[in-house]
């Protein structure tokens, strides 16, 4: 068990009346424990919270009129770790469960209709289970370089494939890419984590369906899967936006923070410390 405090503040010039959609909360989940939480918004805004109680995301709406705005979240979550069996096999497509299914299928970020033949041609060879699953991470850690800046909120697997750069977003959906041109279901998760570089944002993994279960990856090694704090699950990165926006704004601060209250060791040294991160203003 890991014990983190996270915080999301986030400031925009409303230039014009908007509605927003946030999901920044941790999700409610098996894997972690909400033990408090506080959302604060500016005074005078109406807040409507809702969550899907399929994938467990959590969303607040509400209208906001021109001016400046304020979003604070803030929450300790204890996070439990799961063990993963490393003999984990593939499930037949016919024993995917109903509601499994729709994660095969190619999505807008994920085109693994068009990715298949090379697909085949990396890991046909694999010998399935979890070990193909680990080589696909492998491959993606060492073929593309993480760069801040190298792709945009529209950027695809496909072309990060063909580029060889991007950052979490675009590994995880790379790795949700191949797994389900290899007939695995695969989905994206996304959450708090600490880690030392790049700052501090929102992180972006993955989950494959192996063994009826689904077992979480990390293709960028840039911090530990089982410290994540999970806040959304779904299909790509258009299912667990942090916020969705109708209307005109400026976003003048996004600050992020977490602090790991149990330490860590370092491989390098055995060194126990503390993850404390952090972002300032945009």
């Amino acid at each position: 068990m890991h014990l983190s405090t996270v915080e999301t503040v986030l400031e925009y010039d409303v230039k014009a009346p908007t509605h927003f959609c946030f999901s920044l909360e941790a999700a409610h989940w098996p894997t972690q424990k909400i033990l408090s939480e506080r959302l604060a918004v500016s005074s005078g805004v109406s807040v409507h919270s809702f969550t899907d109680h399929v994938s467990g995301n959590r969303f607040f709406r509400f209208d906001a009129s021109p001016g400046p705005l304020l979003v604070d979240y803030k929450a300790d979550v204890e996070v439990y770790s799961e063990h993963v069996d490393e003999h984990l096999p593939e499930s037949p497509i016919s024993q995917v469960p109903d509601e499994i299914f729709h994660y095969l299928m190619p999505t807008r970020y994920c085109e693994s209709d068009a990715m298949g033949p090379v697909a085949q041609q990396l890991f046909g060879n694999e010998p399935p289970g979890i070990s193909r699953v680990r080589k696909i991470v492998k491959w993606i850690h060492d073929a593309i370089e993480y760069r801040p800046g190298s792709t945009n909120s529209t950027t695809t697997a496909q072309e990060v494939f063909v580029q060889r750069a991007g950052v979490c977003r675009d590994f995880a959906h790379l790795g949700i890419t191949m797994c389900r041109a290899m007939n695995i279901p695969a989905r994206i998760v996304v959450g708090y984590v600490w880690f030392d570089e790049p700052p501090q944002d929102f992180h972006a993994t993955f989950e494959a369906w192996l063994g009826g279960q689904w077992v979480l990856f990390d293709a960028t090694g840039m911090a530990p899967v089982d410290r994540l704090v999970r806040i959304g699950t779904g299909r790509d990165a258009k299912d667990v936006a942090f916020s969705t926006i109708f209307g005109s704004v400026e976003m003048t601060r996004m600050q992020l923070s977490v602090l790991e209250h149990e330490p860590r060791t370092t491989p390098d040294s055995g060194r126990a410390v503390v993850g404390l991160a952090a972002v300032g203003s945009v």
